[in-house]
């Protein structure tokens, strides 16, 4: 889910877009593989598409949207190939739904909402995850205007699992030309989301599952914005360390890729 990349969007919001205004955005990402979390839920290109609203509600800003992941082949090969929506499973394979809100206080930005994970695979197929792994997660992110943005954001699921997700992050921005690159570092953490703790998990064990390290920019072209994104994952629990079928102690990861996205401010924003 594209969680992290959206929270930070809406924290930028705030600032940018004033509180009679609405907002509105489209993009799509093509990613070398679909890493959630760590984990691999697709080791080969998927398309990732996404559109939002946001309006203002005094000082805070309300978001809701839809977010997919669309595998882009027939990954077929059993020793090769992670596939959500079973082997030979071309097409969307999730779908989530979310919304939140966001506010400022001090320098902080405080964010809470829920989100809906709804998987099409059927287990006729041997899909990664079918419709009995349908559920919902409410969150809460806290993001610090201070030195390296230091942030922290807690998930909890409150449907099959009942357990908690962590991440502790920083990042930071150089310029380069006309954009900016930045550098983003974050630690992921299961507590109750292992397999030790309910046998529908997320991950083996509870503990530190994985760190990310990341590199992106944003460029300009016309009403569009174009992020190249490139991230080295280190994986710590046994379920982010598979990278395939046949590769199940990988302890470095590494995938890519760029989005291409619009958005309008309507009510006295200006498009971006």
């Amino acid at each position: 889910m594209k969680r992290i990349i959206v929270l930070g969007g809406i924290a930028a919001a705030l600032g940018a877009v004033p509180a009679a205004a609405q907002e509105i955005g489209i993009d799509a990402a093509f990613n070398s593989r679909y890493e959630w979390r760590g984990v691999s839920l697709t080791n080969n290109w998927v398309m990732q598409p996404d559109a939002w609203v946001t309006f203002g509600a005094g000082a805070a800003s309300i978001t809701v949207g839809g977010w997919g992941n669309v595998e882009l082949g027939a990954y077929d090969d059993p020793q090769d190939d992670i596939s959500s929506n079973g082997l030979g499973g071309a097409g969307l394979t999730e779908f989530d739904w979310w919304g939140e809100v966001a506010f400022p206080v001090g320098i902080a930005t405080l964010t809470g909402g829920a989100t809906g994970y709804i998987y099409t695979g059927e287990a006729s197929d041997n899909a990664l995850l079918t419709s009995d792994a349908n559920t919902t997660e409410i969150y809460a992110k806290a993001d610090l205007g201070v030195m390296l943005n230091p942030s922290f954001g807690i998930w909890y699921d409150v449907d099959n699992i009942k357990g908690a997700y962590m991440e502790f992050g920083v990042s930071h921005g150089l310029p380069l030309g006309a954009t900016e690159l930045t550098f983003g570092a974050l630690m992921g953490l299961s507590a109750g989301q292992g397999v030790d703790s309910d046998p529908s998990a997320n991950f083996q064990d509870d503990g530190v599952t994985h760190f990310d390290f990341s590199a992106e920019a944003s460029f300009s072209l016309g009403p569009l914005s174009i992020t190249p994104t490139a991230h080295l994952i280190l994986g710590q629990d046994d379920w982010t360390k598979i990278a395939s079928p046949t590769d199940t102690d990988e302890d470095v990861k590494f995938w890519f890729g760029a989005s291409i996205g619009w958005s309008k401010a309507f009510g006295g924003g200006e498009e971006e």
